[in-house]
């Protein structure tokens, strides 16, 4: 182990400072309070403000995360897009249930989501494919997500195979398209100074959501 980056990752702190949460000014809704620190965080030029790490467990129990895009949200939830058949999309269709993470280090703010999870309706999953750009779409038709593959050249031939295939109208795949994250707890953290964060919690209690304060 580098021992440099040992110390340097055990004496890293910083004391965050720049703001706090007062549930009393607070959305009663999370969703809708999830815009507003989206809107804050896009207004603050941060890159890929919408980035999300996407948590599931997989058949044996074992988890797994990776970094996926944001591609809406509202009211019915948090939508992403991705193939069905890769490891995530297996995941998911396992066990029905997903967590996400948003991270703006910036702000010194995350939001942590858990809920259930469903498959998007076919129209929408096509709006959304034919706004992608071209690439990706051909990309979508290259790659077989998560599984093995024997070189770099091989895909790169793959997307040379689809750009034939497909020389004007890219069609949308029958095996991609978008899932829904939908929220059965909401978590708001805003950093603060002595590691006495503020961290507030929405969760759905029937129709209704119920707002606490958590112990940092």
């Amino acid at each position: 182990m580098n021992g440099d980056a040992h110390d340097a990752v055990a004496r890293a702190r910083i004391s965050y400072e720049q703001g706090e949460l007062d549930e009393r000014l607070l959305s009663a809704d999370p969703m809708a309070q999830f815009g507003l620190w989206m809107q804050a965080a896009v207004d603050a030029g941060l890159q890929e403000p919408n980035a999300m790490t996407l948590a599931t467990v997989g058949q044996d129990g074992s988890p797994s995360a990776r970094m996926v895009l944001l591609r809406g949200f509202g009211a019915d939830g948090f939508r992403f897009f991705t193939n069905y058949e890769s490891a995530k999309g297996s995941e998911l269709a396992a066990g029905g249930k997903a967590a996400l993470v948003f991270y703006w280090a910036e702000l010194e703010r995350q939001v942590r989501v858990t809920g259930r999870v469903e498959k998007l309706a076919r129209e929408e999953n096509e709006a959304y494919f034919a706004s992608r750009p071209r690439g990706h779409r051909l990309g979508a038709w290259a790659s077989r997500q998560s599984e093995v593959v024997g070189s770099r050249e091989l895909l790169e031939a793959a997307l040379r195979n689809a750009e034939e295939r497909f020389p004007g109208h890219v069609p949308l795949p029958a095996y991609w398209g978008g899932y829904r994250v939908m929220p059965q707890a909401v978590e708001f953290w805003q950093g603060r100074p002595d590691r006495l964060h503020d961290r507030i919690r929405y969760r759905r209690a029937g129709s209704e959501w119920v707002r606490e304060r958590l112990s940092p």
